[in-house]
């Protein structure tokens, strides 16, 4: 008689807790300015106080929340500072990614055509967390396909940022949601057309969007 399939053991209770809080933050149902209490996070998780300080304190040193003795955690908010750093970053990563991906291999157009899918999809499900998660994941994409192993884990420790700063803007600016869709065919597009220097420059012209956008200057 075969034996029973094991049954996966459920992730330890620090580890539940900070993935509830990091993915609230995220896609921002805890927003910059809000105040966490362990008591409550303890409640909403289902688990102790202490797993809850293990969580925070990892929280923290990820630069999302702030602790402060017998009050809680405060929820950052992303600082005017956050964005410049990030916009440079992606900026110097992406444009760099963009010439590289020419000439383009035709597994990575494929991918990127099913990832532009996916997003169009998404979108019109109103899912504006996803819809961020795979944005990210077009970029990510043409990053990881240059094969600097350097840039891409250079490029993977934005993640959270990009993700937080995405759901910003599509809820800030919800007419961005296509004009993002929009702009990544047209990215697609200069890669299959092996136009090396017009897919840096809807990259430079997209990723710079981010800044102006965060910050409330729609202008």
């Amino acid at each position: 008689m075969p034996a029973a399939p094991a049954v996966p053991k459920p992730p330890p209770a620090a580890e539940r807790v900070y993935t509830h809080v990091k993915e609230a933050v995220l896609d921002r149902r805890y927003e910059g300015g809000t105040l966490l209490t362990e008591g409550d996070l303890a409640e909403a998780v289902g688990v102790s106080r202490t797993p809850v300080r293990e969580a925070l304190l990892r929280l923290e040193a990820e630069g999302l929340i702030k602790l402060y003795p017998k009050k809680g955690a405060l929820v950052l908010a992303v600082s005017a500072q956050e964005i410049s750093d990030v916009v440079e970053t992606r900026l110097l990563v992406e444009e760099f990614a963009a010439r590289k991906a020419v000439p383009a291999p035709a597994q990575l157009i494929a991918r990127l055509e099913q990832l532009l899918e996916e997003q169009r999809e998404l979108a019109e499900a109103g899912d504006l967390a996803a819809v961020s998660v795979k944005d990210r994941c077009f970029h990510a994409e043409i990053v990881k396909n240059a094969g600097n192993e350097i840039l891409s884990r250079l490029y993977d420790q934005l993640r959270d940022r990009q993700l937080r700063m995405g759901v910003a803007v599509m809820e800030a600016h919800p007419g961005r949601i296509a004009a993002n869709i929009t702009e990544h065919g047209e990215l697609l597009e200069a890669i299959r057309s092996g136009d090396a220097e017009g897919a840096a420059g809807v990259v430079r012209r997209h990723v710079s969007r981010v800044r102006v956008l965060v910050r409330g200057d729609d202008r």
